[in-house]
């Protein structure tokens, strides 16, 4: 099989187990929060609470572009890919779609790396980056194979203007349909509790690790309580109400 092939197959496999296939990684991750109060011992408390904040803002910039992707995009299009395979019933050129072609999976890895911030432990800061490139490249590398064959020039004469994953903000053009606040709140809930979970459980197990005590602190706490109550009015919403419906979406 020849190495084009072989990494479009590689990326298909990938493709429809990426939701639980990163999870593999956070063992690791776990064994690293042992490096996670460095900059505590070494600049005080008030750096190191600096700190994580920007590590969740960094997941919520994350969370920011996936949600300003999916509140301009309509259903079916190549931005809306599910877990069966690929789907596009026409070419997504608009919007963010005209400064980067994988604005998700920009919105994911900034997500993530918020996460392995977390752990203030460089090397696997700089390795899980790796992967993570790796692991996308040949996701998206199968996505825009598909496209190609798709949509032809049409979507060589995109690709070549539009880099694939660091934005070039100049040539934005508006998208045609409106922000739609509804559509982000029915399917980004779950990435949003995903992250006020994630930090709140990584700060226990830091601490249980270093210090062999479980410590709950009120900070991230609330940081959960408050992740936990959008999540279960939301989801309550999107499954017994049509509230969060938008036609075309």
């Amino acid at each position: 099989m020849a190495l084009k092939e072989e990494f479009e197959k590689q990326g298909n496999w990938l493709f429809v187990r990426r939701s639980w296939l990163p999870i593999l990684l956070f063992p690791l991750l776990f064994y690293t929060l042992r490096y996670s109060y460095f900059i505590e011992w070494n600049y005080g408390l008030l750096a190191q609470a600096t700190y994580e904040i920007l590590c969740v803002l960094v997941s919520f910039i994350g969370l920011y572009i996936r949600a300003f992707t999916i509140a301009h995009t309509p259903a079916g299009t190549s931005g809306r890919n599910t877990k069966e395979g690929q789907v596009a019933e026409y070419l997504n050129t608009q919007g963010i779609y005209s400064i980067v072609r994988h604005p998700l999976y920009l919105g994911n890895f900034l997500i993530f790396f918020g996460f392995i911030l977390f752990t203030q432990s460089l090397w696997f800061i700089a390795s899980s980056s790796l992967a993570f490139w790796i692991y996308y490249e040949r996701i998206m590398f199968a996505e825009e194979e598909f496209l190609r064959r798709k949509y032809g020039k049409e979507y060589e004469d995109w690709a070549a203007g539009v880099p694939a994953f660091l934005p070039k903000f100049g040539q934005y053009k508006k998208p045609e349909l409106p922000f739609s606040f509804r559509n982000v709140l029915k399917r980004e809930y779950t990435a949003f509790f995903e992250i006020t979970l994630i930090f709140p459980l990584l700060d226990i197990i830091a601490h249980y690790i270093i210090f062999g005590t479980i410590r709950l602190n009120y900070f991230w706490l609330a940081f959960f309580a408050f992740g936990l109550t959008v999540y279960i009015i939301l989801r309550t919403l999107k499954k017994k109400t049509t509230i969060l419906h938008v036609e075309g979406r």
